[in-house]
């Protein structure tokens, strides 16, 4: 019984790898999207309700209300894993590099550490978590601050990944409040339907995007992979990924996002990565491997 629960628990390793993969490539696709003129909020919005019609037909259209303080729960799971974390984030690509962007969304782990040692009670605050958090918080302000404190667009840029970096933190702390209680699909359902909710209001801010040019063959493909394969495949094994082996332990392997962001980067929009910036995403995975290793 042991052995088969431990083979299970490796399944659930290496499906988190494929989860981050995927996210590695969805950040160069939506700078793709950015750069052809849809904006941030449409982005996520899209891509989200598409997700959720995908998970609706997947659960054959039923509809399941939860207790007030779940359905609570589950609108801030929706607001800051949904709304905040990818339109904060697809402002900030938008607004500066892909690489920085990546290096210094990749503190979200140890940020879910930290928040689950107080709130989760998973792992007490200790040593290793300060030198830890000291390390990757050096590599992000190596990569923010390189060129001096300018307040500009590559600074402001850096400051909403790290924003939606923490609201990722706080979305898989949230999310672990209600998963013993309701099925994965259910939760990824509601996080999905109600991001789209508290971002929606958003657009009528941004110009929107004319029709042809999001039913345009290159771009619906790139929205479809990113609505389809990043939201709702992804977000769904994600989360029940987290109800199996942890969110400390899932959130770890958030550590290659920026390796493989980075790389598809060079590839797809031909981007130039500084030595600052492997420097800075250096410190900053070292800080986030060093909470696991130690």
């Amino acid at each position: 019984m042991n052995v088969i629960k431990k083979n299970n628990n490796w399944w659930f390793h290496v499906i988190a790898i494929l989860v981050i993969l995927a996210w590695g490539v969805s950040f160069p696709f939506t700078k793709i999207l950015l750069a052809n003129g849809i904006t941030p909020t449409e982005i996520f919005v899209y891509r989200s309700l598409v997700a959720y019609v995908g998970l609706l037909v997947f659960s054959r259209f039923r509809v399941e209300f939860w207790n007030w303080r779940d359905e609570a729960l589950a609108v801030l799971c929706g607001l800051t894993g949904g709304a905040m974390y990818f339109v904060l984030q697809n402002i900030a690509l938008n607004m500066t590099l892909l690489s920085d962007v990546v290096i210094v969304i990749a503190i979200n782990p140890l940020l879910t550490t930290i928040l689950a040692a107080f709130f989760l009670k998973e792992e007490r605050f200790s040593w290793k978590i300060l030198l830890s958090s000291m390390v990757a918080f050096v590599g992000v302000a190596v990569v923010t601050f390189r060129d001096g404190l300018v307040w500009g667009n590559g600074l402001l840029g850096n400051v909403l990944a790290f924003l939606a970096a923490l609201s990722w933190a706080v979305y898989s702390v949230l999310l672990k409040r209600v998963q013993g209680r309701h099925s994965t699909l259910s939760i990824t359902r509601k996080v999905m339907i109600y991001g789209m909710i508290c971002a929606c209001p958003l657009m009528f801010l941004e110009p929107m995007t004319p029709m042809s040019t999001l039913l345009r063959p290159d771009l619906l493909a790139n929205m479809l992979f990113l609505a389809l394969i990043c939201s709702m495949a992804a977000f769904f094994v994600w989360n029940l990924v987290i109800k199996k082996i942890g969110a400390i332990r899932a959130s770890n392997y958030l550590y290659l996002d920026p390796i493989i962001s980075i790389v598809m980067g060079v590839i797809l929009l031909g981007e130039h990565v500084s030595m600052v910036a492997v420097v800075g995403c250096a410190l900053v995975l070292i800080g986030v491997i060093m909470v696991e290793k130690m």
